[in-house]
């Protein structure tokens, strides 16, 4: 019995089968290597697909700041609901379009220009989808063809849909508005000017 222990002894530790314990132990590592490789790419990958996909949802998103500025701007601008519409009145007691965004954007220290035309060009352009609350949206008008004639200043918007609402010196007053009907026709674009 003892020569049978000895000579297996020796045969495990013969060159052949040392050699091919060693081969199959470096392909099992290999193979766990592998599988953790494969498992870190996997959550690196996972990882950087959320985080591309959290920068392209909030692509153009105010910041926290930026929000709670065009919050209090369209607060500002419901304070005048109401009041009367006059054209080239800039404000405070009578309003055309142009005069009421400017003068509610004035009062939180940005400078528009006079002109719902002049406004278009004016902060960054913004796809309908994209509007968030305190964009400016634009319109053509009866008087103005197929440019820019009237502006308003956006309450909500959905960006499923694209539709909004927005606040405007109409020829009736200071009221909210839905982009629908005579709106939807005559909608343009808008521009961003709160970052």
């Amino acid at each position: 019995m003892m020569i049978v222990a000895a000579s297996f002894g020796a045969a495990a530790q013969s060159p052949s089968m040392r050699s091919l314990h060693s081969k199959a132990h470096k392909d099992q590592l290999a193979n766990v290597k592998s599988r953790l490789d494969m498992t870190v790419i996997s959550d690196r990958l996972k990882e950087d697909v959320a985080r591309r996909e959290a920068a392209v949802a909030s692509e153009g998103s105010l910041s926290a700041e930026g929000l709670t500025l065009a919050n209090d701007l369209i607060k500002e601008a419901r304070t005048h609901l109401g009041k009367r519409y006059r054209a080239g009145s800039k404000g405070p007691s009578t309003f055309d379009c142009s005069g009421f965004s400017s003068y509610v954007y004035r009062q939180f220290g940005y400078s528009l220009s006079s002109s719902s035309k002049a406004q278009y060009t004016q902060g960054r352009p913004v796809e309908r989808k994209k509007l968030q609350t305190g964009d400016l949206v634009f319109f053509t008008s009866r008087r103005s063809g197929s440019s820019v004639g009237h502006v308003g200043i956006v309450v909500s918007a959905d960006p499923q849909t694209g539709d909004f609402k927005f606040i405007h010196a109409a020829r009736t007053g200071i009221k909210v508005d839905d982009c629908k009907g005579y709106y939807e026709g005559r909608y343009l674009g808008a521009r961003r000017i709160i970052e």
